[in-house]
């Protein structure tokens, strides 16, 4: 069987019929609508609330928070008709101001600014990156009661009201992306994300990612309300990319809708958990903390003992943002944990992380890493075989579990969300 990959420049892959157990996506679905039609349909049926002119009343001041360039929500089609409907309430373009919800990853640069709003919107609103480094652009709204401290963009101080526009997709840290993540991790500083993260990785993955209904997402909801996040607009696309559907209006209700929708989209129902997991990273492919979403979903589909071979490019690296990653390498809870209490790691962000794939590739499985962007060295300093090829990596997987190992491919890993059957008809 012959396996190519997204990447250009990343060689195929044979194998042999009788160890393939299939190759898993998310669902191309039929879409009937256009992707104007699909979001004007969103605006003008929300879900738990009234329509937003109604809830601008009084309004003189709106923040917009958009998903960075890790999202490929298009918020090019959905900010020209929020800004028309803001405009028609009596906003004026001087009330109006967009921020760019980066969590703690990289700032945007001005051609990936444009590239994703377009080139005429930068015109007419200001568009500012989340500077979550900067406790000087912060403001502290006090603690939720599980005692989670709440820093956040000053900007939302300054401000009658707070439209979030973000993408629902498979999360491992809250379960799903969407709704109150535009504030949590979107736009708040390192110390309130490093917080809700590492609650996230007292838990497998198979406990968070993909629940609707979880505890972290529960605390990212309360932060966001304490931030005063009112309106949401948030898309599902398919397993191509394309819009297949928006959900808009309060910030809980409507995300739990589109969630569901989401969870539709991007499940696959796998027969059995498989020996060895050989996943893509795509549309998350520029650096390994983002690349890493293919092994997060490689955890619901290997078996306890077995391989995962992570495929991705990673032109950036391991991690601009965290060079912990790097410094540390991927370590068991347990370990980590330890390390916090010592002292030894204090940005909790970067520890989770550590914990996230370490679940994977330390306490479940091996892991195997193909990429051109981070050279063996690095590999193995974060706890990875290094493999040039897919090929090479597959034959050191075999060398490991024998020639007769099933084999699942999960392309778009990055999005993905395995099923096992036996766990879905139970």
């Amino acid at each position: 069987m012959h396996i190519s990959f997204p990447y250009p420049d990343m060689s195929p892959l044979e194998i042999p019929e009788e160890n393939l157990l299939g190759i898993f996506s998310p669902s191309t679905l039929p879409i009937e609508k256009s992707e104007e039609e699909i979001i004007e349909r969103a605006f003008s049926q929300p879900i738990g609330t009234n329509p937003l002119s109604q809830n601008l009343k009084g309004c003189k001041n709106v923040l917009i928070v958009v998903d960075d360039y890790t999202r490929t929500t298009p918020v090019h089609i959905i900010l020209p008709r929020l800004i028309e409907e803001l405009k028609n309430t009596g906003i004026r373009s001087g009330g109006i101001k967009i921020l760019i919800a980066l969590g703690t990853h990289r700032a945007m640069s001005q051609e990936e600014i444009e590239k994703k709003f377009g080139r005429e919107i930068p015109k007419q609103v200001p568009i500012l990156n989340h500077s979550w480094w900067d406790s000087s652009q912060l403001v502290s709204l006090g603690q939720t009661q599980k005692g989670t401290p709440v820093y956040v963009n000053r900007m939302v101080k300054e401000t009658d009201f707070i439209v979030g526009i973000g993408q629902i997709v498979p999360h491992r840290v809250t379960g799903f992306s969407g709704g109150g993540n535009i504030i949590q991790p979107g736009i708040c500083g390192e110390e309130t994300t490093g917080k809700t993260h590492w609650l996230s990785a007292q838990f497998k993955g198979r406990e968070i990612l993909g629940k609707i209904e979880n505890p972290i997402k529960e605390e990212v909801e309360r932060i966001a309300e304490k931030a005063g996040l009112k309106w949401i607009i948030n898309t599902i696309q398919d397993g191509t990319g394309k819009l297949f559907d928006a959900v808009a209006g309060d910030p809980i209700l409507a995300y739990r809708k589109g969630a569901a929708q989401s969870f539709q989209v991007y499940q696959a129902e796998l027969p059995q958990d498989a020996d060895i997991v050989v996943a893509d990273s795509h549309p998350y492919d520029s650096e390994l903390w983002l690349a890493s979403k293919g092994i997060y979903a490689s955890e619901l589909a290997v078996r306890q003992g077995g391989v995962v071979i992570l495929v991705s490019p990673c032109p950036e690296g391991v991690s601009p943002s965290h060079p912990e990653v790097l410094e540390f390498g991927y370590q068991t809870f347990e370990t980590v944990d330890q390390w916090i209490h010592q002292g030894k790691i204090q940005k909790l962000t970067a520890a989770a992380h550590l914990v996230h794939v370490g679940r994977v590739i330390k306490e479940r499985a091996k892991g195997i890493f193909v990429s051109q962007g981070i050279s063996k060295e690095e590999k193995e300093r974060l706890g990875f075989f290094h493999a040039k090829s897919p090929q090479e990596a597959l034959e050191i997987a075999f060398s490991l579990l024998g020639r007769n190992a099933k084999v699942t491919i999960l392309q778009r890993g990055g999005e993905i969300l395995p099923q096992i059957a036996s766990t879905l008809k139970g």
